[in-house]
């Protein structure tokens, strides 16, 4: 951890309760070729006209005081493809006085000489606010990310939503979504004195009309053409993971030589037309997120 990091009272996330039925997470963020084959897959579900009603899963709030075992499911032995140099693991997934920490460290888990953390919703999440208070390590060749995300192992399209920070240049994170497997909808975003050196809010408003990324309470980036709205209730995940081969993207992966972390203080979920949850919360302040347009 780079600055400030809360270390006491941390508890190790026993994921051996989870369900297994996600286990492979639709091997997200795969290279060229799995890429390729993901959109080729997601060509084969009939996307629908634009939903005008997604089900979502209901609006809540999760500070980390414990752990929600009915909420999250923990990646645990498995990786995403080639492209990722480390293993999930159950083990870099733990609670520190309410902060969710998720890590990368060397640690040879089957083929991978790396470590790594990931979590994701059991639930699916539909139009409304996604909000989450995050701080990051730094390093190249990693990427700490918030996102929303489904796919063709779910038998649906490849939708997602992301904020990715890729922490070769801790002054920006990414915000992108993907549309039935197609993205290049990326936008890289100022976050003012640094995603590692204090926790910085993260938000991103998902409406029937339009799509808009919110960094600590300031409008970043909106998309409005139809075509590049996602249309399918989505999961939500964290992750940390690292890759050698990303080099363009990523920066060259160097070991860093310690454990390096993603802390998450706060996630929320807000459905379009549900009260403000608490008081920092950008619903509070954006009086039309609370209609349902």
């Amino acid at each position: 951890m780079n600055s400030d990091p809360k270390t006491t009272s941390t508890t190790a996330i026993d994921a051996t309760s989870f369900s297994h039925e996600t286990r492979q997470a639709d091997l997200r963020r795969l290279g060229l070729i799995g890429g390729l084959l993901l959109t080729a897959l997601g060509s084969l579900f009939a996307a629908p006209a634009h939903a005008q009603d997604i089900q979502s899963a209901p609006s809540f709030v999760d500070d980390f005081k414990s752990f929600d075992r009915s909420r999250w499911y923990v990646s645990d032995g498995w990786n995403n493809g080639s492209h990722q140099n480390c293993t999930w693991s159950k083990g870099l997934v733990a609670l520190s006085d309410g902060v969710l920490s998720l890590g990368f460290e060397k640690q040879k888990l089957k083929d991978r000489e790396f470590a790594c953390g990931e979590i994701q919703t059991k639930q699916r999440f539909g139009y409304g606010t996604y909000e989450a208070r995050l701080k990051t390590d730094t390093g190249p060749g990693l990427n700490a990310a918030f996102f929303s995300y489904i796919g063709p192992s779910d038998k649906q399209p490849w939708d997602e939503i992301d904020f990715e920070i890729l922490t070769k240049d801790t002054s920006k994170v990414q915000g992108n979504a993907y549309i039935a497997g197609k993205g290049k909808n990326e936008k890289l975003i100022e976050v003012p004195g640094g995603t590692d050196k204090a926790f910085n809010d993260y938000a991103f408003v998902w409406q029937k009309d339009s799509l808009r990324w919110y960094v600590n309470g300031e409008l970043v980036n909106t998309i409005t053409d139809p075509a590049k709205l996602p249309s399918h209730a989505q999961k939500i995940f964290f992750s940390l993971w690292g890759s050698d081969t990303m080099k363009g993207w990523m920066g060259a992966f160097a070991d860093p030589g310690r454990k390096l972390s993603l802390q998450v203080e706060r996630v929320a979920f807000t459905a379009l037309g549900d009260p403000c949850q608490f008081p920092e919360s950008l619903v509070c302040s954006v009086k039309e997120l609370g209609k349902t347009n």
